[in-house]
């Protein structure tokens, strides 16, 4: 019998106290998808190829059992949404392979930890500007460029909410 997808997902708590922190990846779906993270060896691929010094910052703060948001941007607002959670296996290492005269990079491996049942549209996100704490300051809003971040606790609550949860790993979804 299939299990029934949990409704929940792991509840923000402090970083201050060297819990859990939160972050927001995101990717060109042609590039990298939601079925390409899911179908790596273990749903564990690295996340590389970030050249932009704030974003390599935050990949450099994650460590191993922070949870990610997987935002698929793109063109076309219909194309940019969260639509499922990662978690970080491994904390930043420093690529190989670098061509000369070029900046260094580096990557964290994230693990795909589930797809949300219903994918938190970017136009959504800006709705609740006002209404969730935390939501104005969000860099999802004040640097749409911006390829990787944090999400602060309360964002990262109502966007998982929003999502409905979702199927982890060896889950199946119950039809209604």
């Amino acid at each position: 019998m299939p299990r029934k997808a949990k409704p929940t997902v792991k509840p923000a708590s402090t970083p201050a106290t060297g819990a859990t922190q939160y972050w927001l990846l995101k990717t060109e779906p042609g590039e990298w998808s939601w079925s390409d993270q899911a179908r790596a060896p273990g749903g564990a691929a690295p996340w590389d190829g970030v050249r932009n010094r704030q974003a390599m910052n935050s990949l450099r703060a994650m460590r191993t059992g922070d949870r990610c948001l997987f935002y698929h941007s793109g063109a076309g607002a219909a194309s940019r949404r969260v639509v499922g959670v990662v978690e970080v296996a491994s904390p930043w290492y420093e690529a190989e392979g670098e061509g000369e005269g070029k900046e260094a990079g580096g990557a964290v491996d994230v693990r795909a930890v589930g797809e949300f049942l219903r994918p938190v549209a970017l136009g959504e996100i800006k709705k609740a500007a006002g209404e969730v704490e935390g939501m104005k300051g969000f860099a999802l809003l004040r640097q749409p460029r911006l390829s990787v971040m944090p999400v602060p606790a309360k964002v990262w609550d109502w966007i998982c909410e929003m999502g409905g949860g979702f199927v982890q790993d060896g889950e199946v979804e119950e039809e209604g």
